[in-house]
This record gives structure tokens, C-alpha cells and sequence, in this order.
């Protein structure tokens, strides 16, 4: 008959109470019922197999023979002299079955010990010899723990973070105090359970509530229990455990058994691989910072299951859980978000928990929960594969660059930025649109601060160009985002030698130094064209049209160099001059957008009707447009060119709208566009902004709309004045 029991006092944080889990399952499913299956659900652990409540209960408080967990190769473990020997003393000497195979790990570890002449914490290579006789004494039952706490690797001796250096925590020797642990559950002599172990196992099993716990250190794996300042309503607390969870804790942890890998073909010693476990960042949760990366031992992401699996299943999801970004390792935490879909969806992962082993409490290190990641594929995350692909890793770039000693503090924040964006674009695999802007806008802002930092351009590469997707995704049609798509598809075509048509003045040539090309590189010959550098965003843009105008001129180009690649509907026009547009949201979006390779002639489609604008930007308008469009619009002759005048802009940046309008009708009507008004009233017009949003391109429909019957202009003049 099968039962399906919740262990209640075991959840997926604090680390302890998850390892705890591991444990009981690791031990029943091992010696008592093989089938049994054991999921996540509603934050607690599930157990379904043969053994009821009382059945659970009965074998740990009867019958549970503790795994021998030792450690001769540590100072404090109980076999040197000066240690706290009242776990190991009453275990050697105990005469119970139960403890049968600790009395022979503790016999054999001596006996080895004695051999080698070793009476104190061995060191060196007096230490790597020790652990290479002991692999070759211990028992198999014994090998289990040895695979969890050390690998020997060809060189020395390695430590998987889960159970610090080798079975300590500075001072805590995890195994002496699973041995006093032991003794105080069940009685060496007797083998039975002491009077208080019933109820401290149900309080560890369903997380009843049970008096009596005992002073007596968890180590990292519980930082809510380690004690000190603020653990309860006085000044500071002792750390207070139930036995139940430190033993059982340790018996799930043997599950993350260590290995060494070694890459197909190498000759290189071998590296240590440990389950789910990465190098510390500081990214993706607000209790962490860059600062605390290098006091932290590592990360450890933990899975979490919602489909019963059986012991053999879970052990080859750790064993195999080696975490792969394309075809190398996952490095730190931030490969493991990217990483993470592919690896769950694969495994029948819902979740990870992430910890992090940070430094906390003095030099104390505590399993820090940072947040929880849920499994889920988002395509949106490959987009990160532009920033980091082999031939132009500008993100490992950049990541080094913002840790360095010589990064700014603005490359600092901006690097954290960057990575807590990524680990949001990866988490929102539902919309992915939110996240997919705010990431486009910060390196929009990164490009910015590298072009002012010539030491950030000689240790780093240009941002690479990004793939359309990033447009799609971040597509919500707002003013704002039409806008910025518009500008940032601004660029000239012009003839080239061979006398073929070729695109020149790219949009993001004007954020940075760099060379006019298909895959941009740093140029400090290119230093003329930042126009974006500093300033508002109407200041940049009427620096940047007079640029391109003057650039144009000195090549010859046989057209305005006002291309667009993207054009905004005509309403979005409208809101931005009247004043309704969120600019620094615009200038942001349009630094982002001009790395991304824009689709074609995307128009932003707008109402039917032509909204509300001023007459001086409907009869302007036509200079600001390529001669091509005017001619594809029918409202010139082909051939015939309508020329812009740097002074035409030059009056709307003073503000002096009226002289640019006059200015402007008189080309229109040298073009051969007549029925214009005598006089226009520009009163209430905002210059600058004006001549920002003329050079922000427009469809052919849209452009027909401004001047769709020229016999009525003077009319819809009068009438829209």
C-alpha cells in the first residue's frame, strides 16, 4: 500500500531544511523501500512510498544506523588530542549494532593514522597522502561521505563548497558534532532512543512545535539559527538546533557527491565538478552586491521538483547536473540563469533555489538564500547570445572590465545594472518585452559611458550588433519606442567607388568613436561624428542633424542623409511636440535601438485621421526628407532636388521658427509645390524640439497626409492654426 506522507518540517529554505529532505529520502528509499518517489508541492517535501507516518517515525527513532561520517584529516575532529572527543569516545566504546559500522570507520581511521606516524592535523602533502591511504581502508558505506567532502585531484586536495573545506566550517568540524549529535539522539550503550528524540523527530519530520532545543552550532547551512545579535527579542541568542536536523541535514548532502572532469582529449589535470554549483555573483538579488563576490565561497542552485522521482532519478539529476552554456561550463551565476530553461525543461526541473555562500557574521560564511528561478522556456533569454558569442565576447568583456581595480564607479553600477537586467530578461519568459527594453536602454547608457572612457575602450570591444529580435520584443508601439526606432535607423545611402548603392552615416556612429562599418570597431579618428555624448536629447539630436548635413556636403552625397530604416506614425509625432513625451525614456530607447540591426521599412502604422500639428512642421517637413521618398510620394519631379540649408536648422535651434518657415516655402515653391499660405503663425512652437522631430523619419502614406491636396493648404492651414 502506498503513502503518501508531507514532511512538513522539510521546505526549500533555510539550505538545512532542504538537505534535511534529501536525507530521509536518501535513507528510506536505500534501505527500505527502493520505489518510493519523493516531489515538491505547496513549499514542503512529499515522500510516497510503503511506510505510513508512524512507520517513517519508527524506523529513524529504531532502527536508523547513522551513515559514519569522520574526518581524521581535520583538526577538531575528534581524533587528536585537544579535540572535544565526547561524540567519538561514546561511539568507539558503544557495544549497540546501530553503531556497528562507525565503530569500524572510527577503528579503521585510527589504525591508519598510527600507521602513518600522523598525531595532529596533518598538512600539505602529509594531508593528501592521508586521504589517498583512508580512500583505500575506509568501507564503502564510508566512501560516500569521502565523495562529498574531498576530492583528490592529481595536484592536492579539493573542496566542494556544500560542505566547506573538507568538512568544517573554520572551526566547526561538521563531523564531531554529527558524532555528539548521534549520542544525543540515541543511547550508545542501548541503541534506544533517548526520552526527548520522539519528539524532536516529529518536530523535524512535520514541523511541530517541541521544547528543548539544543545549544550547539549549525554552521552555514541555517543562518536563521547560527544565533548572535537580532536572532530573537533580546540583545543576542545562542544557536539552537534539533539533532534530528543537523544529522539528517548531513546524511541528504552525501546526494552532492563531487568529481573531477577532464575535457575529451586534454592533458590538463582535471577540474573539481560539483552539482549546480558556480562561481558567486552579486546579480539577480537585492541581498547581494559585487563587493560581497569575493568573500563569497560560491553558489550553489538547488532543484526543485514537482514530479515524484525515485532515488536512482534524483541521483542522476546531481550527478549530471554539470551546467552547460552552449559548449562550455557555466562559470558563475548569471550563466546559470541563461542556462537554466534548457537545463530544467530537460530534467523535469520546476524550480532552483539559489544560495550563495557569503561571508557574514565576521568571517563566518552562511548559505544565503538570494531568490527563487523558476524553469521556464524564454526564447527572449538567447538574445543574451549576441553580447557573448565566441568571436566577440563583449560581455565577459565588460563583466571583467566593471570588476577590475581601475573600473570607474559609473562602470561598477552600470556592470551591476547589466547583470541583474539579464537575469530579469531570462526570468520573463511570460513578457519578456519590459525586460527586453530596460536591458536595450542600459546599453544604450554603457555605450555612452564607454565612449567618454578611452581606458573602458582599450579593455573592452564595441557592443556587437544585436539581431532584429531585440526590436520585435521590445516592440510596445509606444510614442517613445517609435520615436527612438525612427531615429535610430537614420543613415545615408550613397554611391561608392564600384558605383553601387551602400549605406554610410550608421545612427550609432553618433554615440561613440567607431569605424563606419558592418561589424563596428573603436576609431578615434571617429571622434567628430559622437554628437550624443553629453546634453539633453534635443541637444544631441540638432548637434547630430548639423553633423550628418556637413558630413553629407564634404562627401557629395547625392541626397539628404535622413534615410530611414524605421518611420513613426504621425501621431507620435504629435505627442512629442506637444510635449507629452517622456524624453529621457526616447533618448534612452534610441541609444539601444541604434545597435540593433532594425527591420526594413518598418512603418508604425497610425490612425486614419491626421492628428493635431503645427502648420510649420507640416510645411517643413518636405527638407527634412529624402529627395527618393519625395519623388516615390509624387511631390517633386523625379530628378528634381530639394535641398536642406544648415541655416534652416540652424534658425529653429535658435528658436527663430518664423524665419525657417519663410525659408522654407520659398524651396517649396522653387520645387514646384505651390498654393502655399502668404504667412504662417508659429506662435507656441518650440523650435529645437521641432527641428528633432522633423529629422525623425515618417512613411510614404504619412508624408502624403501633410500635403495630400495643395489647392486646400491655405484652408487647413487657417483651420489647424
Amino acid at each position: 500500500m502506498k503513502h503518501s506522507v508531507i514532511l512538513s518540517g522539510c521546505t526549500p529554505t533555510p539550505l538545512s531544511a532542504y538537505l534535511k529532505a534529501l536525507g530521509i529520502f536518501r535513507l528510506i528509499a536505500t534501505h527500505l523501500d527502493t520505489r518510493a518517489t519523493a516531489c515538491w508541492e505547496n513549499e514542503v517535501f512529499v515522500l510516497d512510498s510503503s511506510l505510513s507516518e508512524e512507520a517513517i517515525q519508527s524506523y529513524f527513532r529504531d532502527d536508523y544506523q547513522p551513515t559514519p561520517i569522520i574526518a581524521p584529516w581535520n583538526g577538531g575532529s575528534g581524533f587528536f588530542a585537544g579535540d572535544n572527543q565526547t561524540g567519538i569516545a561514546a561511539l568507539r566504546e558503544s557495544k549497540t549494532q546501530r553503531f556497528a559500522n562507525y565503530r569500524e570507520a572510527i577503528d579503521a581511521a585510527s589504525k591508519t593514522l598510527t600507521y602513518m606516524g600522523i598525531n595532529k592535523k596533518p598538512e600539505g602533502d602529509r594531508k593528501h597522502a592521508l586521504l589517498s591511504a583512508l580512500r583505500n581502508e575506509l568501507a564503502d558505506i564510508v566512501l560516500e561521505w569521502l565523495d562529498a567532502a574531498v576530492v583528490l585531484t592529481e595536484d592536492s586536495p579539493k573542496y566542494p563548497p556544500l560542505l566547506g573545506t573538507g568538512g568544517n566550517d573554520g572551526r566547526l568540524d561538521f563531523t564531531n558534532n554529527f558524532m555528539q549529535r548521534i549520542t544525543e539522539l540515541i543511547d550508545p550503550e542501548t541503541g534506544h532512543a533517548q526520552p526527548q528524540a520522539t519528539g524532536q523527530l516529529r518536530q523535524a519530520l512535520f514541523g511541530e512545535a517541541e521544547p528543548g532545543l539544543k545549544k550547539a552550532a549549525i554552521g552555514q547551512f541555517s543562518p536563521g539559527n547560527a544565533g548572535g545579535a537580532n536572532q530573537q527579542s533580546g540583545f543576542s541568542s545562542d544557536a539552537l538546533i534539533n539533532p534530528w536536523d543537523f544529522n539528517l541535514m548531513i546524511e541528504g548532502a552525501l546526494l552532492f557527491a563531487a568529481s573531477t572532469s577532464r575535457r575529451f582529449g586534454s592533458s590538463e589535470p582535471g577540474t573539481l565538478s560539483y552539482p549546480f554549483t558556480v562561481r558567486p555573483t552579486g546579480a539577480g538579488a537585492g541581498n547581494a552586491a559585487l563587493g560581497d563576490e569575493g568573500n563569497a565561497r560560491a553558489e550553489i542552485w538547488v532543484p526543485l521538483w514537482t514530479n515524484g522521482c525515485t532515488l536512482g532519478e534524483l541521483q542522476g539529476i546531481l550527478s549530471e547536473g554539470r551546467v552547460t552554456l552552449g559548449r562550455r561550463p557555466a562559470r558563475d551565476g548569471l550563466d546559470f540563469v541563461r542556462a537554466v530553461s534548457s537545463l530544467g525543461v530537460d530534467r523535469g526541473i520546476r524550480e532552483f533555489q539559489r544560495y550563495a555562500f557569503m561571508m557574514r557574521s565576521g568571517k563566518a560564511y552562511l548559505a544565503t538564500p538570494l531568490n527563487r528561478v523558476p524553469v521556464k522556456q524564454n526564447p527572449a533569454g538567447s538574445l543574451i547570445e549576441d553580447l557573448d558569442k565566441g568571436s566577440w565576447p563583449w560581455l565577459s568583456r565588460f563583466r571583467r572590465l566593471g570588476r577590475s581595480d581601475t573600473a570607474s564607479q559609473q562602470l561598477a553600477s552600470l556592470t551591476r545594472q547589466l547583470e541583474d537586467a539579464i537575469f530579469s530578461l531570462n526570468l520573463s519568459a511570460d513578457d519578456p518585452g519590459p525586460s527586453t527594453q530596460t536591458l536595450l536602454r542600459l546599453l544604450g547608457n554603457i555605450q555612452k559611458q564607454m565612449a567618454a572612457s578611452p581606458k573602458a575602450r582599450d579593455n573592452c570591444p564595441t557592443i556587437p550588433p544585436l539581431r532584429r529580435d531585440w526590436f520585435t520584443k521590445a516592440n510596445d508601439a509606444s510614442p517613445e519606442f517609435q520615436l527612438a526606432a525612427a531615429l535610430a535607423g537614420l543613415h545615408a545611402r550613397v554611391l561608392s567607388k564600384e558605383g553601387h548603392e551602400v549605406d554610410r552615416q550608421a545612427f550609432r556612429r553618433h554615440m561613440a568613436p567607431e569605424k563606419d562599418d558592418t561589424w563596428p570597431k573603436w576609431d578615434n579618428d571617429g571622434a567628430r561624428d559622437v554628437t550624443l555624448g553629453h546634453g539633453g536629447l534635443i541637444q544631441g539630436l540638432t548637434r547630430t542633424l548639423l553633423q550628418r548635413l556637413i558630413v553629407a556636403e564634404q562627401e557629395d552625397h547625392h541626397d539628404k542623409p535622413l534615410r530611414g530604416q524605421c518611420s513613426a506614425s504621425l501621431a507620435a509625432i504629435s505627442v512629442w511636440l506637444a510635449g507629452d513625451v517622456d524624453e529621457r525614456r526616447l533618448d534612452e530607447l534610441m541609444r539601444g535601438l541604434a545597435l540593433v540591426r532594425l527591420p526594413p521599412r518598418y512603418d508604425f502604422r497610425g490612425e486614419p485621421e491626421i492628428p493635431p500639428l503645427p502648420v510649420a512642421y507640416r510645411l517643413l517637413k518636405p527638407l527634412f526628407t529624402t529627395d527618393e521618398q519625395l519623388s516615390d510620394c509624387k511631390l517633386i519631379e523625379k530628378g528634381t532636388h530639394l535641398p536642406l540649408s544648415r541655416e534652416i536648422p540652424r534658425r529653429l535651434m535658435r528658436g527663430d521658427t518664423n524665419g525657417a518657415v519663410s525659408m522654407a516655402m520659398r524651396r517649396l515653391r522653387i520645387a514646384g509645390i505651390g498654393n502655399l499660405p502668404k504667412s504662417v503663425d508659429t506662435s507656441g512652437v518650440n523650435g529645437p524640439r521641432l527641428l528633432a522631430a522633423l529629422m525623425t523619419p515618417i512613411s510614404d502614406p504619412a508624408l502624403k497626409q501633410l500635403l495630400p491636396k495643395q489647392q486646400h493648404l491655405t484652408e487647413q492651414t487657417e483651420e489647424i492654426a
